[in-house]
């Protein structure tokens, strides 16, 4: 059923966050690199210090190559933040372009080059399901504090639902430290949508053994027992390209591959975690490779693109996909396509705005709550 409901937030445009999808002209669809290459060039210099653009470790080489930072979601909002630019280009997704909304000024305007990258995980998780879930779930243990906590992969409404509720967000890199803030102020974690990473942090805190899920797409399986009597309850969403891998890509990478170490994201399937020899966010898998002896072999467990770069960018170290052919790359990361970022880029040049991202005043103020909840971790 999960997959079912993700496949239709893919394809039907009524169910994407913002309403202002604006296609991309005809004139722009046939754009080969050659062509398209020096036109972002030209449009960059043009605006100078005007524009920064961001490429998320995701996206394709064509978009990374002409951005002025690389890296992951939250890394890269906080450099546009830092960054003295009229306009921030994010190659990312709808969640990361209203990060970056939320904590730069009001002085700087977001922009993602097409609207149609929403991420299927965010959409999981979508504020008014969220609402109808909190009341069964404090429903069903209606003497404890629940505290709800949402992954950085989440819409900007929902980020705002956690701080009005008490909670706040985390990175697949702090989640266990906002797990220990929220236990100290609270009797129960919620936390969505990514259960595969919530179940990884259960595991690193020693509470696997008290973790219920809920299942917003089937009345059946959800559990107020279980619920009453567990610290955490784990959100039915993951991620596609993550929950690809399985134990049997690790076997079989270390058979092909002699003294072989593997790297996952956490957002993988807890068995994949504990097979692998590391896990870390997208910065850490870089870092990683970063400092690897040469010779080493990686295999890495996380979407393709990363995968590729830290080849072009590591050559003295030898990385592999940790499935092979079969290894994914994120739809919704695809649809930033090179084109587009041309065309947003000579909009801007003849001082017009496409594809605005500006999050509602009262959700970017609490969405900023969460935000700082979880720096104070």
């Amino acid at each position: 059923m999960v997959e079912m409901e993700t496949a239709e937030i893919e394809t039907d445009l009524s169910l994407f966050k913002y309403d202002n999808l604006e296609q991309l002209p005809p004139r722009y669809r046939g754009l080969d690199e050659a062509q398209r290459g020096p036109r972002i060039e030209a449009a960059l210099s043009e605006l100078g210090d005007s524009v920064v653009v961001l490429g998320h470790n995701y996206q394709r080489r064509e978009i990374v190559e002409h951005a002025d930072f690389v890296g992951d979601s939250y890394g890269l909002s906080k450099r546009a933040a830092e960054a003295d630019a009229d306009y921030v280009i994010f190659g990312g997704v709808t969640f990361m372009a209203e990060s970056a909304d939320i904590i730069t000024d009001d002085e700087q305007t977001v922009i993602l080059p097409s609207m149609e990258a929403s991420c299927p995980m965010a959409g999981m998780a979508e504020a008014l399901q969220v609402d109808a879930a909190w009341a069964e779930i404090t429903g069903a243990a209606p003497d404890a504090e629940i505290i709800p906590i949402t992954y950085m992969n989440s819409y900007a409404d929902l980020k705002a639902f956690c701080a009005a509720q008490g909670g706040l967000v985390c990175t697949s890199s702090n989640a266990h430290r906002a797990f220990e803030w929220a236990l100290d102020r609270g009797d129960k974690i919620l936390f969505l949508p990514d259960k595969h990473l919530g179940e990884n942090t259960a595991h690193r805190l020693g509470m696997e053994d008290s973790i219920a899920e809920w299942d917003p797409w089937d009345p059946e399986g959800k559990d107020a027992a279980e619920v009453a009597k567990s610290d955490i309850v784990l959100w039915e969403g993951y991620c596609q390209v993550h929950e690809r891998f399985r134990e049997s890509h690790i076997e079989q990478v270390r058979e092909e591959y002699e003294g072989a170490s593997v790297i996952v994201h956490p957002e993988c399937r807890r068995e994949v975690v504990e097979a692998a020899d590391r896990a870390g966010s997208t910065a850490e898998i870089r870092e990683t490779i970063e400092e690897a002896e040469p010779g080493e072999t990686w295999a890495i467990g996380t979407e393709i693109h990363l995968t590729n770069h830290l080849r072009r960018w590591y050559p003295e170290v030898n990385v592999v996909p940790l499935c092979g052919d079969a290894c994914m790359d994120c739809n919704a990361m695809r649809q930033i396509d090179p084109n587009y970022l041309t065309w947003v880029l000579e909009e801007l040049v003849a001082g017009r705005e496409r594809n605005v991202i500006e999050v509602a005043p009262e959700e970017k103020e609490l969405a900023g709550v969460a935000l700082e909840r979880m720096l104070e971790v």
